[in-house]
This record gives structure tokens, sequence and C-alpha cells, in this order.
């Protein structure tokens, strides 16, 4: 089958497009015949190779698909051949003692498809039942595929860690990416005013018209540096979001983005405030204003993925809702090696995703 693959880590050009064996469905799983794969960050990070990380090449990357079940393994139940399904990406053992309070994404072997086992960006992928949800009926494949890893990433940041209400405010980063635009529409569900921020206004318009109340352009305000931890309460963001709230700052400071941010986040946020925080795309070392943290009574949440409970209640809010994720693009699964450079260059608004076949 033809599959989108590294033979090692390092730049762009380790990314290739080859025949590798299709997978089989041992007990348990299933083997989904992939429509359309979205892309992730991830995806760059296992290309790039992550610290711990073992994986054998070559290794099909992806961790998002939408598809038809093509093969059922033994002892499965509750699935058929031919139906259309969508994946959530987070893998667990299942039986240690995380896994049987309902917290997968805190099981001590977690790890996400197209990281700890081969991945989506192919003709087929086997993953293990208990991943495998009916696709939500007004999704088209490729909103389908674009849905999984973003969507129960915010809906776990927002929901259950954070655990937005309506009426409060929330300051969401780098709205152009897939979870800070998931996180957006969740947080319009959830009845919330929402700030984002970009350095282009063209997306943070396109935010606006998506349900952002506020947009803030972080390049183009005076004296902008979001590196710096000196002086948090005068960077630039910050001020405006202090203005914009009466001073008051936001309830909650959704941040995927990491080291850049941070002092941002401190300074943006209201006393008795929450930070949720589940990405360092901008580096993963960032100093504490420890005076903020205690005097101001701000809680400091990390958020991985989510659970089977987290990604069953985002389907159904999304189902109900009949909410749709932003596609910036669909491109053929030959052209995956493509896909992947315009989503390192950053150019994307919403979700690039791969379809797969006709």
């Amino acid at each position: 089958m033809k599959a989108v693959t590294i033979r090692a880590n390092g730049g762009p050009e380790v990314v290739r497009v080859e025949d590798v064996p299709a997978p089989r469905a041992a007990a348990g799983e299933v083997v989904i015949a992939v429509r359309a794969a979205g892309l992730n960050h991830l995806d760059i990070w296992v290309r790039k190779g992550r610290p711990g990380a073992r994986i054998a090449f070559p290794h099909v990357l992806g961790s998002d698909a939408a598809g038809v079940v093509a093969e059922v393994g033994e002892g499965v139940e509750g699935l058929e051949v031919g139906q259309d399904v969508i994946l959530n990406p987070g893998l667990s053992c299942g039986h240690c003692e995380f896994c049987r309070r309902g917290e997968q994404s805190e099981c001590e072997t977690f790890t996400i498809l197209g990281l700890g086992r081969p991945g989506t960006f192919a003709e087929r992928v086997a993953v293990p039942a208990v991943n495998v949800y009916p696709k939500p009926p007004h999704l088209d494949w490729a909103e389908a595929a674009a849905l999984g890893l973003s969507h129960v990433t915010a809906w776990r940041m927002l929901m259950a860690r954070a655990r937005l209400v309506a009426g409060e405010t929330v300051l969401i980063h780098g709205i152009g990416g897939g979870v800070a635009q998931a996180g957006l529409a969740i947080a319009h569900l959830a009845g919330a005013a929402k700030i984002v921020t970009s350095s282009s206004d063209e997306k943070l318009s396109r935010a606006k018209r998506l349900g952002a109340d506020h947009g803030i352009n972080y390049s183009s305000q005076p004296d902008a540096t979001l590196r710096s931890s000196a002086s948090l309460r005068s960077t630039s963001v910050a001020r405006a979001v202090r203005d914009l709230t009466g001073g008051r700052g936001v309830d909650v400071v959704m941040d995927t983005v990491g080291a850049a941010t941070w002092p941002v986040d401190f300074a943006a946020v209201r006393r008795g405030g929450r930070i949720v925080l589940c990405g360092v795309t901008t580096g993963a070392q960032a100093e504490t204003p420890l005076q903020a943290l205690y005097w101001n009574q701000v809680t400091v949440l990390g958020s991985t993925m989510g659970s089977q409970e987290d990604f069953r209640e985002m389907l159904r809010a999304v189902t109900a809702a009949h909410l749709k994720p932003v596609i910036d693009s669909r491109l053929p699964l030959e052209r995956g090696p493509e896909a992947m450079a315009r989503m390192e260059s950053g150019e994307q608004f919403g979700k690039i995703v791969l379809i797969v076949g006709d």
C-alpha cells in the first residue's frame, strides 16, 4: 500500500511516499481503509525525533484519520466491515490504575497513533477497536479526519481541565493552529467570550468570522516581545487583554505555544484564573513568575490529548451543534511531503488534510 513515511529522523527531506506492507487486524483491532488523514504538529516532531521515542523505520506518519472498516479482528464487537468511522489517536494500555479510572491520557504507557505505532498517512491503518467511533454524519471525509487530535485536545483543555463555563472569557494564542481553532469553536459552544492572538491580520479577521470576539495582532503592537520575561504587565498583548476586560484579565488562558507566550499568560489572567497548557512549539523551557503565581492564586494546568470519555463528549457536542473543523487545504496522499512543508511554514489557517484514493 502507499504511505507517507520516514526512514530516519531529520528535516523535510526525509519524508517520502513509498509502498509498505498493508497491516492486518490483530485480536481486538480493526483495519481502516483510510479516506482522509489530518496533519498535526506532532507529525513534525516525530519526523525530527522526540527524546525517548523509539520507532521502527520505515515509519508511517500521521495521527488522525477517517475511513471505512475493512477488517475486524478476533474478539471485536460493535464494529462491522463497511462502517464509516473516525479514530481517537490516543493509545493506552487499558488496565493500569489510570485507565481503570477512565483517565487514559494519564496512562503510564500513553502514546499516540503515528508516534507509538504506524500512523494514518496510508491507504490502511490498524488500530485498537476501542479507538474507533462512528463518523458524525454531517462531516465529509476531510472534515472528519480533521477532528480527532485537535478537538479532543481542546475539549480536555477547556472543558475537563479548565472547567470553562458560560460567561467567562478565554484568551487563545496563535489562532492559525488546529488546536487553537478547535478551542475557539468549543469556547463558542460553551458560551464564553473569546480573545485570540495572531501575527496575521487576515487570520484574526477570519477568526472573528468564526466567532472570536476580539483579535490582537502581537506583531503590530508597539514594543511587542513575547519572549521577554521582564515587566509582565507591560507586555503589549497583556495590556491589550487588560484593556478589553476592563483591567480584570481573562478567566482562562488556552496556551498551545509554550515559552513565547508563558509570560503573557500570567500577565493576562485574572486573580484566581486558570492557565491551561498543551504545547511547546516555541520552546519547552520558560521562567515562571512565582510571585504572580501564588499572590494572584493562579491555577496552572497541564493537558495532554484526552480520555475516551473526553472523546465521546466532544463527538456528542460536535454532532449536536453540527460543528465543522476549519479546513485549510486538501491534498492527495502523494503530496504528503508538500503538505507537511506547508504546515511547518505556519502559513495555514485550519487543518491540512490528505485525501486517500478517490
